[in-house]
């Protein structure tokens, strides 16, 4: 068992590994969000070494590794600069109200039991610190559809949700029009575009990993009820 990983049943305390690469949340802004990605890169140190480097202007809070070695790399109070261009609700700059977690994954493998053992007891104290609902626990692909697809279909949501730490949702009513689809998605929080395209793969991403083929009514259920449950600004909590 490596450094920092984490036994069943034991408390989490991560690994300090500092990167410089972080700056004062704009604004006076706190966190209220998380955004979870996946690394894309070959291992856990790379990663690391990458989210630590000035030349690469990248960072984020947290990286957990497949073994569950977790690392801090970004006070809380501090921006971390995961999310890029994109938006959720009303927030534009998402590195401001958010809290970074990168998951050691390549972005085509399952994500080890360890890995999400260890995301499932990092993720509590961050949400009670900051008052974070389980609604504003989102994929880096709800924030920038169509840039990034991370944390991407492998990622278990539905584990997540079961532990009150994500959420989920059962389609709510029959099909509707391009322009009701965008509206009802816009109303659950994804606000970074509005080309139903686009949004039908985010929500799929999240919702309905293994779906292919044009929008259906269940596609439009799932929008219908995350508007419902969890709009305006997806901000409601609760799973």
């Amino acid at each position: 068992m490596g450094p920092g990983t984490v036994p069943a049943g034991a408390r989490l305390t991560p690994d300090w590994h500092p990167s410089p690469n972080f700056g004062p949340r704009r604004d006076g802004a706190r966190p209220d969000m998380v955004v979870l990605h996946y690394t894309a890169m070959a291992s856990c140190d790379a990663a690391r070494d990458r989210l630590c480097d000035p030349a690469a202007e990248v960072s984020a809070h947290y990286l957990v590794g497949p073994d569950g070695h977790v690392i801090q790399m970004v006070e809380e109070d501090q921006r971390a600069w995961h999310a890029g261009a994109g938006a959720w609700g009303a927030t534009r700059d998402v590195n401001s109200r958010s809290i970074g977690i990168e998951l050691s994954n390549d972005g085509a493998s399952p994500f080890a039991a360890a890995q999400m053992d260890a995301l499932e007891r990092l993720l509590p104290g961050i949400l009670d610190r900051h008052g974070i609902p389980s609604a504003r626990v989102i994929g880096h692909s709800d924030m920038a559809p169509g840039r990034k697809v991370d944390p991407g279909p492998r990622f278990d949501w539905a584990r997540l949700a079961r532990q009150g730490l994500a959420i989920s949702v059962t389609p709510e009513g029959g099909d509707m029009d391009d322009s009701a689809f965008a509206a009802a998605m816009a109303q659950a929080g994804y606000t970074a575009t509005d080309d139903p395209g686009t949004l039908l793969c985010a929500l799929r991403l999240r919702h309905r990993p293994w779906a292919t083929g044009p929008r259906d009514a269940t596609d439009a259920g799932l929008a219908r009820a995350l508007s419902r449950r969890f709009g305006v600004d997806g901000a409601k909590a609760g799973a």
